[in-house]
């Protein structure tokens, strides 16, 4: 937890009017459901991080993010601590460096954005927003080149921040029918039920939740009681990658009642209904996948892979307070590289 401190802290530079913007489609993104700006916002971080947060919250999105840019926009601090606050920054839970591929075949590229959060925001959040995120790039059609990028994201529904299952009462679990009477041997005997029919996208996107994470395995019974619910995200325009990435992303250690959970995050994550009809295409759009980068390192990696913005390494070195500790077996290694060249070189 950041130690707060009360002193009196510089007041960030006003952005300048001239200040530059990244490509479009590039640079930085806020990220939506923030609070209000106020006076006491980042007031817990220390000095240095609130003089270059309160900057970065006031540049508008779209501008550039380079270290070298904020380094000469802030002239109190040079291109090193900018970048050591940016990590401080990513670890305080305000800001992620993502990674993503756009365009579609040999026009594919990589697009680099800072998302930012003026709220605080916890890994399980992070977590979900850019899960959220990546499903919508899957589902939306290819994007165009990035000189045609507009700046703004496509909607995506906002996840909540530590959401907990609410408990249900057994009135709300589904009731299981009778089991009809046994026929009596004079009773004529009913004629054979008809095969079942196929089941629904929604069925199958819950049945489908156990393969990627078992922590939501559900029966066919929970699967039928949520069918209902799971075809209302699909009859808002969501694909089943949307809604199978919504629902798994950001899982907490332990789930105890899978089918509460999912019927939970079915009802509190429920993208919002958008004008028209999906346009149904005659051929899938490929994924386009997004990556966060180590905010230190620039190493990419899933959001679940690198909490606090920070991959292994780096999160073991912030822990730490210092670097971490090399492989013994490169040292090894190295030390037999030395050997050998120290011998090369002996006279003959």
């Amino acid at each position: 937890m950041a130690t707060p401190h009360f002193s009196s802290a510089l007041s960030a530079p006003a952005v300048p009017a001239a200040y530059p913007m990244a490509k479009p489609g590039y640079g930085k993104r806020s990220t939506p459901g923030q609070q209000a700006r106020t006076r006491d916002d980042f007031s817990l971080l220390p000095t240095r991080e609130r003089y270059v947060a309160g900057f970065v919250d006031h540049l508008p999105d779209g501008a550039s993010m380079s270290v070298k840019q904020l380094a000469k926009q802030l002239p109190l601090y040079g291109q090193q601590a900018i970048s050591t606050a940016l990590k401080a920054l990513s670890v305080a839970g305000h800001l992620r460096r993502v990674r993503c591929a756009v365009g579609a075949g040999d026009e594919t590229r990589w697009v680099f954005r800072t998302f930012w959060s003026r709220t605080a925001r916890d890994n399980e959040w992070w977590t979900t927003y850019l899960a959220t995120e990546t499903a919508a790039r899957s589902a939306a059609p290819a994007e165009r080149p990035a000189a045609e990028v507009p700046p703004a994201a496509a909607p995506v529904a906002v996840p909540q921040q530590r959401t907990a299952p609410e408990a249900t009462s057994p009135a709300q679990a589904p009731a299981s029918a009778p089991e009809p009477p046994a026929p009596t041997p004079t009773a004529r005997t009913a004629p054979p039920a008809a095969p079942p029919a196929a089941f629904s996208p929604a069925y199958l996107a819950l049945a489908e939740l156990g393969r990627k994470d078992i922590r939501l395995a559900l029966s066919a019974d929970d699967c039928t009681a949520l069918e209902e619910q799971a075809a209302e995200w699909l009859a808002r325009g969501v694909t089943t990658d949307y809604l199978i990435a919504a629902l798994t992303a950001g899982l907490p250690a332990q789930v105890d009642c899978p089918p509460r959970f999912v019927r939970r995050r079915l009802t509190d994550k429920i993208p919002p209904q958008l004008p028209g009809g999906p346009a149904s295409p005659s051929t899938p759009a490929p994924a386009h996948r997004l990556l966060v980068e180590c905010t230190d390192c620039g190493r990419p990696g899933q959001p679940e892979a690198l909490p606090d913005g920070l991959c292994r390494p780096c999160h073991t070195a912030h822990s730490a307070g210092g670097r971490p500790s090399p492989d013994p077996t490169e040292i090894a290694a190295v030390k037999a590289h030395m050997a050998n060249l120290r011998t090369l070189l002996k006279p003959v």
